[in-house]
């Protein structure tokens, strides 16, 4: 039987989360900034001491604002995928503006020696476009989509749907989805805010409790599970965070599960 896979995600929006809200303010921004400052080395630790390899998903803005930190991150051997230029929700863009901020995220990898493979929309959200656009530039996987849980699958572009009208189902795209879910992001259950209001403040055992349920399920009922856990460096590198991500890693750890980069996941699933 094949084994369990976790994939370990930090989506690296830093101060471009809050840029995209309406009203961003010092505070907010600080919040980002926390992330590079205090999230990513604590991650990048952590990791370290479990002799672990993630993937990174990282705004073409926080590229060019904190460079060393993204230095780190390709000096530790983790994959740092493609994830927009400004974090704009793409359902919000013009098929060009939305092609015009994929581009430019581009660029601002290829200047630091990375040629992405992988993609994850801002806010795990989409346009008409957007898988359209993710097949146009190449990539081999996306992960932003929550039609699956634990199983890799090929998603459709051109689906027609509507009102009183059934599903007309559209072709199957060239890339592998690696699907997500918000009850494995981290920012859904801990990342407070006053405007736009967001409840945040769940305990760490709480989440423990759902992260190790969540797979235990999936190591028990899907051959060859992949898990994906969605986490910010501004959010999971809170002391108590890090703490409950140590306890998650062992945990999965000690059934045999494997971690893996979604690069390598993908890959295997085109060689299959």
């Amino acid at each position: 039987m094949p084994p369990s896979t976790v994939c370990l995600t930090f989506d690296f929006d830093a101060l471009s989360v809050w840029l995209a809200y309406e009203k961003t303010t010092p505070a907010m921004l600080g919040r980002g900034e926390y992330g590079a400052r205090v999230g990513v080395p604590r991650v990048l630790d952590l990791l370290a001491s479990h002799g672990l390899e993630a993937t990174f998903f990282v705004p073409g803005h926080t590229v060019e604002s904190f460079p060393d930190e993204t230095e780190r991150i390709l000096a530790a051997g983790h994959e740092v995928a493609h994830h927009s230029y400004a974090h704009l929700d793409p359902s919000t863009q013009t098929r060009d503006e939305e092609r015009e901020d994929m581009e430019r995220a581009w660029a601002a990898l290829a200047r630091i020696g990375v040629e992405p493979v992988g993609f994850r929309a801002p806010s795990a959200d989409l346009s008409a476009s957007t898988l359209e656009l993710v097949e146009e530039h190449g990539f081999l996987y996306d992960s932003s989509l929550m039609a699956d849980d634990y199983t890799p699958f090929r998603p459709r572009i051109g689906d027609r749907v509507a009102r009183g009208e059934p599903l007309v189902r559209g072709r199957e795209a060239r890339f592998w989805e690696l699907p997500l879910s918000f009850e494995l992001d981290d920012w859904v259950h801990f990342q407070f805010n006053f405007d736009p209001y967001r409840r945040g403040g769940s305990t760490p055992g709480d989440v423990l409790e759902i992260w190790t349920a969540e797979f235990d399920w999936m190591h028990a009922n899907v051959d060859g599970g992949v898990l994906t856990a969605t986490m910010h460096p501004q959010v999971i590198g809170r002391g108590s965070r890090i703490a409950m991500l140590d306890r998650f890693i062992r945990h999965c750890g000690e059934t045999g599960a494997r971690f893996a980069r979604m690069d390598t996941v993908a890959r295997e699933l085109d060689g299959a």
